[in-house]
């Protein structure tokens, strides 16, 4: 078999598995919100443990339980919550705290761009301006691993159960305290790890440069933990530079262009043109037969119509026929 064929037949199959996917997901916008909410219980499960100390720590800073809910709600976002604590805790200035908060969740404007190129293009401002307050790391894991195109109903679902566990922490931290044990925190937070692997896992089995990419990213991650110079980048920039360069190398080694229609090859497709051919020709010689025989029968009931109106007609027909005859 030629190698075009093979392409041919290796994406032909990748696509079957990809229509086989699409089959599986909601079809409606209420369906797509149901299964946002269940895929989001384990982010949920791990946004709580995460929250719960949190609000621990808002307690130590001052702050009640009706202002920590306000700023979990609104924020949404640990490590920028945990920095403007700590800013409320040292007694640092609103333009302080605003642009920490701005500088750390920088990652979130990239994460925007990328999830945007999954809408529909007829998406309205009021959805872009939802998923931008959607944006967090987990949210946006689940979102883009979607198959085709981003129903917004879907990133509000997991948005819904998951902020809600992160206020519920964040509240009952302010309110409990350290009543929780350490153990049962560490066991929500598990859920959150393991919704990480079932994302990166299957496509790294699809496609081993992607796993490759996983590891160089998770590598690069902890040398700027423990390099010096580097380990004082604030985990916000950390993520934007390892973002831009690991994925510009990616782009630049391996582009996912749309692939042109494969030349064609005339040893290969000689014989199909030919029988391609044949069939066509077999194809209009019926159609003409088919168009002949309606009409031959027109013609003949026309014929019986007029003989079956006139018959004085035909007999007087028939009589200089056979004078002329004569």
């Amino acid at each position: 078999m030629c190698a075009n064929e093979n392409n041919q037949n290796m994406r032909a199959e990748e696509n079957g598995q990809i229509e086989e996917k699409k089959k599986k997901q909601p079809h409606s916008r209420w369906g797509w919100f149901l299964y946002g909410l269940r895929n989001g219980i384990p982010i949920c499960m791990g946004y709580f443990a995460v929250s719960f100390a949190l609000g621990i720590a808002a307690r130590n800073a001052g702050m009640d339980a009706a202002q920590s809910f306000v700023m979990s709600l609104t924020m949404v976002a640990s490590a920028g919550q945990f920095a403007a604590i700590n800013l409320i805790a040292s007694g640092a200035g609103v333009i302080e705290m605003i642009t920490t908060s701005v500088i750390v969740n920088l990652r979130y404007f990239l994460m925007s761009c990328s999830l945007t190129q999954k809408l529909k293009a007829d998406s309205g401002l009021q959805h872009r301006f939802l998923l931008a307050y959607c944006m967090t790391d987990e949210i946006f894991g689940l979102s883009v691993s979607v198959d085709g195109t981003l129903e917004p109903w879907y990133t509000y679902g997991i948005t819904i159960v998951s902020v809600s566990g992160w206020c519920a922490g964040t509240v009952l931290g302010v309110l409990m305290g350290n009543i929780l044990p350490v153990w049962a925190s560490n066991a929500l937070g598990v859920a959150m790890y393991g919704m990480f692997l079932a994302i990166i896992i299957p496509p790294a089995k699809k496609e081993h440069f992607i796993g490759g990419l996983v590891a160089v990213s998770m590598f690069a991650s902890w040398l700027f933990t423990v390099l010096p110079g580097l380990k004082q980048i604030s985990s916000g920039f950390r993520v934007i530079i390892l973002t831009i360069v690991i994925a510009g190398v990616a782009a630049a080694v391996r582009p996912h262009d749309e692939e042109p229609e494969p030349e064609r090859d005339e040893g290969c497709y000689r014989d199909h043109d030919d029988e391609e051919d044949e069939s066509r020709k077999e194809d209009h010689d019926h159609e003409e037969d088919q168009d002949d025989e309606k009409v031959h029968h027109n013609r003949l009931a026309k014929g019986e119509d007029v003989q079956a109106a006139s018959p004085a007609s035909n007999m007087h027909t028939s009589t200089m026929r056979n004078g002329g005859d004569r």
